[in-house]
């Protein structure tokens, strides 16, 4: 089977109602899981989470981890229900762009390059959720 010939029946496959719907809900779960389980370490180990926060120079620490649980665990279930899905979105998209601005910045460091960048393409996985909205099974797409 020729090249053009696969990428015809991927193209079919992609454009059937069925993958239209399923797919902006595997996307939104697998990039909300992140933030969820983000926001649960957290939760589970305020003290540290606190003090890096702090080490890294930002003001206010407990005020930013509390921002950081909220953004996180209601930002990532409302994304993954499709809730204000756009709205969501975008909030966490700014939050992963700052988030690896003020912690990921040691680009010299493989580790953290590694960590700005995965921020930096969960933005722009993001940026498609902005583009492309819940999708039919999204508590936005059962609203209409």
């Amino acid at each position: 089977m020729s090249h053009t010939a696969i990428a015809r029946q991927v193209e079919d496959l992609a454009s059937s109602a069925a993958v239209q719907a399923v797919l902006p809900t595997a996307g939104r779960i697998l990039i909300s899981l992140i933030f969820v389980l983000s926001g649960l370490n957290k939760l589970a180990a305020p003290a540290m989470t606190i003090g890096y926060i702090g080490s890294v120079g930002l003001p206010f620490p407990t005020l930013a981890y509390g921002t950081a649980l909220i953004v996180e665990i209601i930002g990532g279930l409302a994304l993954a229900l499709g809730y204000q899905t756009r709205l969501v979105a975008a909030v966490l998209a700014v939050f992963s762009v700052a988030t690896a601005v003020s912690f990921h910045n040691d680009l010299a460091d493989l580790n953290q390059f590694i960590h700005f960048f995965k921020n930096i393409a969960m933005a722009g996985g993001l940026l498609n959720v902005i583009a492309l909205g819940g999708g039919k099974l999204s508590i936005d797409g059962w609203r209409r």
